[in-house]
C-alpha cells in the first residue's frame, strides 16, 4: 500500500497529512513529494501529521530513512537557501521511543523532532493558536 497525503500551506506553514502503511521506498518517495511543496512555498516550518500511518520500522530502516531525509533536507538548502523546522507527530511503534532515526537526522544537520500529539510539536513550532491549521487538530 502507498502513502497518501495531503498538503496545504499557511501562514509559512506547511502541513502534511499522510495515510497508508510504512515501508521504506514509499517513505521516502514521500518525503521527496514533501520537500518539493517545501521549496515550491519556500515554507520555513512544516508540521508531519503520520498518526495514520501503519507499520513497525526496523531499526536499520530508521538509520536510513533519518539519513535520507537529513541528505534531502540539505540538497534543498543548498539548491533553495530554504532550511525548514520539521515536526513529526506519529505514534508509536512507528515512533521510536529512543528516537534513534530522529537522533540520525539531526547528527546530520536537520532541524526535526517528533512528538506524541499535535499540541506538543505546536509548542515546539513555536505556533500561536491562531495558526494551528484546522486540518492537525483532529
Amino acid at each position: 500500500m502507498s502513502i497518501q497525503q495531503e498538503i496545504h500551506f499557511e501562514s509559512g506553514l506547511l502541513t502534511v497529512a499522510a495515510r497508508g502503511e510504512f515501508s521504506l521506498e514509499e517513505v521516502q518517495r514521500a518525503f521527496l513529494e514533501m520537500l518539493g511543496a517545501a521549496a515550491q512555498y519556500k515554507a520555513k516550518t512544516v508540521l508531519f501529521d503520520g498518526r495514520k500511518l501503519k507499520g513497525e520500522p526496523e531499526l536499520v530502516e530508521r538509520f536510513y530513512y533519518g539519513e535520507f531525509a537529513a541528505t534531502e533536507t540539505m540538497r534543498l538548502f543548498n539548491e533553495h537557501r530554504i532550511c525548514p523546522r520539521f515536526a513529526y507527530v506519529i505514534h508509536q511503534p512507528l515512533r521510536d521511543p529512543e528516537r534513534f532515526g530522529e537522533t540520525v537526522a539531526v547528527n546530520r544537520g536537520m532541524i526535526v523532532k517528533t512528538f506524541e500529539t499535535p499540541q506538543e510539536a505546536f509548542e515546539w513550532l513555536n505556533l500561536t493558536p491562531a495558526k494551528k491549521p484546522a486540518a492537525a487538530d483532529a
